[in-house]
């Protein structure tokens, strides 16, 4: 499981206009039509030929839990992509995103000063070049490390150094020991 990732596609998925099947039937026929036929859908999803066909006619109507994990996961990834892409566009050009995250949450700083990591609760709005950074990031298929990375350099500027008006001699910002971490557009 990816916890930056599940939680930035989570935050995309809130823009959808219209819910997405819900169905085994529903979601098997709209794989069908996106992936132009039975035989790709059930390479994708692992499963007979035959078995996608059952279900396109409604014969098979309960999946079992990791198939309908999964098929849940692949029509959610192509639902409405441009709805999807002008959230993303929009997050990344103008709103920016706001991470909500429990975590400890400490930093590299001159000596004399208390960077000792304690577990925080912030919800912080990270500007739009952040936005851009951590979808940029994500469709290239960037693990959880580095969307961490990418989001502890944003609250470094945004929280900790205010845009530059305070601690302007912080060297890095250490996030670690995530309990929860929720994006929003």
């Amino acid at each position: 499981m990816s916890l930056f990732g599940d939680g930035l596609d989570a935050a995309v998925q809130k823009a959808f206009t219209r819910p997405a099947p819900k169905s085994a039937g529903a979601q098997m026929r709209y794989l069908v039509r996106q992936l132009k036929g039975t035989r790709a859908v059930a390479q994708l999803l692992q499963i007979s030929q035959r078995t996608v066909e059952r279900y396109v006619k409604d014969q098979i109507k309960k999946p079992r839990p990791e198939l309908a994990a999964r098929l849940e996961r692949e029509v959610k990834q192509r639902w409405q992509p441009q709805v999807r892409a002008r959230a993303r566009q929009k997050a990344a050009t103008t709103d920016g995103i706001v991470i909500d995250t429990r975590a400890r949450i400490g930093y590299t700083a001159p000596v004399g000063s208390t960077d000792d990591a304690r577990i925080r609760h912030l919800t912080v709005a990270l500007p739009p070049h952040y936005a851009a950074r951590l979808f940029d990031a994500r469709q290239a298929g960037a693990g959880d490390q580095q969307l961490q990375q990418i989001a502890a350099e944003g609250l470094k500027e945004v929280y900790f150094q205010d845009g530059g008006r305070r601690a302007g001699s912080l060297e890095e910002v250490r996030f670690t020991d995530i309990e929860h971490v929720d994006f929003d557009l």
